[in-house]
């Protein structure tokens, strides 16, 4: 995939950067929230493509009921035709499953511009995520509604201090389910 994008303005050729959107998390199971989000990060931001950096575990959770192997699989399963999201695992690669290390890693091409996607549940305890400053510093972060955490998120510690430049609460038609419900299936 290309990630440099020439222009050309009279003579001269300049080099623009490709956006690009990173959903993190166990995906446990993934769901159609989850391409939704995707697809309306690509359309409103014009994102080239979405990564969906799955991790082996989330710090705040319990462990996954599903293994790596199968949640990739029913992650590439879920995004069908949306060649516009990628499925990643690069835990093993940056031996991490920091999000300010995933970030750090992706920057390495200072040719993208990366734009950190969530829900807004997890805005709630954002602050206490590692170097959590950091992430905002280094990429745009997506903050897209959930049903029922809308008032608790936007009363966040991380939206009080965050510079609203960095950070945007995206509203749109929810899609009413979650990982944590799947799993209680």
């Amino acid at each position: 995939m290309k990630l440099k994008v020439r222009v050309k303005l009279g003579n001269k050729l300049f080099f623009k950067k490709k956006k690009i959107g990173i959903l993190g998390g166990t995906f446990d199971p993934p769901h159609k929230g989850h391409l939704e989000i995707s697809k309306q990060a690509k359309k409103k931001f014009k994102l080239t493509y979405i990564i969906w950096a799955i991790t082996k575990k989330n710090p705040f959770k319990k462990k996954s009921s599903l293994s790596l192997k199968e949640r990739i699989k029913f992650s590439k399963k879920i995004i069908k035709s949306s060649k516009f999201i990628k499925i990643k695992f690069y835990e093993s690669k940056i031996k991490s499953n920091r999000t300010i290390d995933l970030i750090n890693h992706i920057k390495k091409n200072n040719m993208l511009d990366v734009y950190f996607i969530m829900g807004a549940d997890n805005l709630i305890n954002f602050h206490k995520w590692h170097k959590w400053k950091s992430i905002s510093q280094k990429c745009n972060i997506l903050v897209f509604d959930r049903q029922g955490y809308k008032a608790k998120s936007l009363k966040s510690i991380t939206f009080k201090r965050l510079n609203q430049k960095s950070l945007e609460f995206i509203k749109f038609k929810k899609v009413n389910i979650s990982s944590s419900q799947l799993r209680e299936i």
